[in-house]
């Protein structure tokens, strides 16, 4: 331990224990801090709480120096050498994956230029979030935000309790493959080659006969070499469906596909999601969402879908992963569908919610180092490979703007490569101001990559600027593409209108001359094949955005029901009990 720091603490250190460091220059509300700090998390952190921010500063640069981690610093909002938030700026550059927070009084957040302030710190970077200092103790609200950004430090560490370890010879392959179907899946997971230390102990323990590659599962099970349904079933995912009828079957199980899940079961439908990978869709991809409803700290794509999984599995909902539709068909007075790996599921109503697919770059020599430093979609899992790397990020909607504030944390430097003339064609404000802020991330304009490549791993890119037709050659150790997306619906049959680029066309998009069955107006989600609803991404004229597709999802569950009330059998009746759950 560095002796120079001194404060409230002095308990003995633990071996590799991770630093949790509080700052304030009240030693009332110091003290306080430091003893709700120890009574909870003493045993598996060293806390340190120290009373101003130049020992602070010490402190932390003597972490740095000797190579320990920092997961969390709390630094009260003033602070006679530095504003709480300066303090944190300083600490990102000494720590970059530790989370930081600014500790403002009770009573402060109604203050309108402390809001501003602490926005304005958020937007720009300088810390993660803030919270209330504790009261008396034990002060729970305290502690609940606490635990909260120890759980994202230790998710991005990879030293998440449940965190899958995937051992293979390569980057790409089948390893790749492997980490690509545990992100649909939502599951927390590390990459470990093979001749590595940790990669080697792993293929020793198994045996010479070991078949690469190794996924090593929390209570230490190994499974060689494993087909995408068996990574399913021994995460405890379902892979077939419990019955054949169903009220409700959703094809889909990202934002819309959960949301109408978690609606439809809790309304006393019986429901079935199918979907051919895991949980969560493209937004399992973003690494932090912050203009969530209800989320004033952000929420990763891959916490979001694993509380909504959860939440419709208590609601009753049933699930069936790493099953394809092959078909969708009328069945007598029903709906049909063919899974790949069980058969026919019948349903009275059906919510397509499959979503959509990045577009490929088309560059041969790219292409074939996917997944060993070109990587479609978000950085959730490949961040802390980019350390000190060079990284590209081609896109320019939200995702982008998402992934490079997050490699910023791993990355030497992160550049946005976009063909518009500005970001704000395609972003959000809030993100461009972030991006601006950042002293890692620039953003190239009117740019296209047209070329690259490595020896096993990627290490140039080639671009070129519209207009000039410049070409320049750069240095990458990442390019992460985020390029546009394709519905997934090639598997509809014609019975389903879609528009020229495959979106889905409901409601009142439907074209005039499509001929209408029942004697009625479709409904607003409804396709051209009745009693099937489209929701999220892959319907024409959809907001693009998690929220958009979690409100769609639920809008199509009250559909259902003035569906159901207008065929000749009863809609479901759910309980008294239920109905209060949910709030009805």
């Amino acid at each position: 331990m560095p002796p120079s720091a001194q404060g409230v603490t002095a308990k003995v250190r633990y071996m590799d224990s991770p630093v949790i460091l509080a700052v304030d220059e009240d030693p009332d509300a110091l003290l306080n801090i430091d003893q709700e700090l120890n009574d909870r998390y003493a045993r598996h952190y060293q806390v340190r709480a120290l009373p101003s921010a130049t020992q602070a500063r010490e402190w932390l640069e003597e972490l740095s120096t000797a190579g320990d981690e920092v997961a969390l610093i709390l630094a009260g909002q003033s602070l006679s050498e530095l504003t709480g938030s300066d303090l944190l700026n300083e600490a990102h550059h000494l720590h970059p994956h530790a989370k930081r927070a600014l500790l403002v009084e009770w009573g402060a957040l109604g203050d309108r230029a402390t809001g501003k302030a602490i926005f304005d710190s958020i937007a720009h970077g300088r810390i993660d979030h803030y919270l209330l200092k504790p009261s008396a103790p034990p002060d729970e609200l305290f502690h609940n935000t606490i635990s909260g950004l120890l759980l994202e430090w230790a998710e991005a560490q990879r030293a998440f309790p449940f965190t899958i370890r995937v051992v293979g010879e390569s980057w790409s392959g089948r390893a790749y493959e492997l980490r690509k179907a545990l992100n649909r899946c939502a599951f927390p997971h590390a990459f470990w080659l093979a001749d590595s230390s940790r990669g080697r102990a792993v293929v020793n323990a198994v045996g010479e006969n070991a078949k690469l590659p190794l996924m090593v599962l929390p209570d230490g099970r190994v499974l060689q070499n494993p087909t995408n349904a068996e990574i399913a079933l021994a995460s405890g995912g379902p892979v077939a469906p419990e019955r054949e009828d169903y009220d409700l079957v959703i094809v889909g199980a990202g934002p819309a596909g959960l949301s109408a899940a978690v609606y439809g079961a809790s309304e006393g439908f019986n429901t079935l999601v199918v979907d051919d990978g895991g949980i969560g869709g493209q937004a399992t991809s973003s690494s932090l969402i912050r203009n969530y409803l209800g989320f004033p700290r952000g929420i990763s794509g891959r916490r979001l879908a694993q509380r909504a999984y959860e939440q419709a599995w208590v609601f009753g909902a049933s699930f069936a992963f790493m099953q394809q539709v092959a078909d969708l068909r009328r069945d007598n007075d029903g709906l049909a569908l063919t899974l790949s790996n069980f058969g026919t599921v019948r349903a009275r109503a059906i919510v397509l919610a499959s979503g959509v697919s990045y577009r490929l770059l088309g560059i041969p020599a790219l292409e074939e180092l996917n997944g060993a430093g070109v990587f479609y979609g978000g950085p959730t899992s490949e961040a802390p490979a980019m350390a000190d790397r060079e990284v590209y990020i081609l896109g320019g909607a939200n995702s982008a703007g998402q992934a490079a504030l997050y490699l910023a944390r791993y990355a030497a430097h992160v550049t946005v490569v976009v063909r518009a003339d500005s970001l704000a064609a395609g972003m959000s404000h809030y993100l461009i101001r972030e991006i601006e802020q950042t002293s890692n991330v620039s953003v190239r304009l009117r740019t296209e990559v047209v070329g690259g490549g490595g020896d096993a791993w990627l290490d140039h890119l080639v671009l070129t600027e519209q207009g000039s037709g410049r070409e320049e050659t750069v240095a990458a150790g990442g390019l992460f593409l985020m390029i546009g997306a394709h519905p997934r619906t090639e598997w509809l049959p014609s019975d389903v209108d879609r528009d020229e680029h495959g979106f889905i066309l409901t409601g009142t998009d439907l074209p005039a001359s499509r001929a209408w069955p029942p004697k009625r107006r479709p409904l607003l989600l409804e396709t051209s094949m009745p009693a099937v609803f489209a929701a999220g991404d892959v319907r024409y004229g959809s907001g693009k955005r998690v929220a958009s597709a979690v409100g769609e999802g639920a809008v199509a569950i009250q559909l259902l029901h003035r569906l159901f009330a207008s065929d000749a059998q009863h809609p479901p009746d759910p309980s008294p009990e239920r109905l209060a759950i949910v709030g009805l």
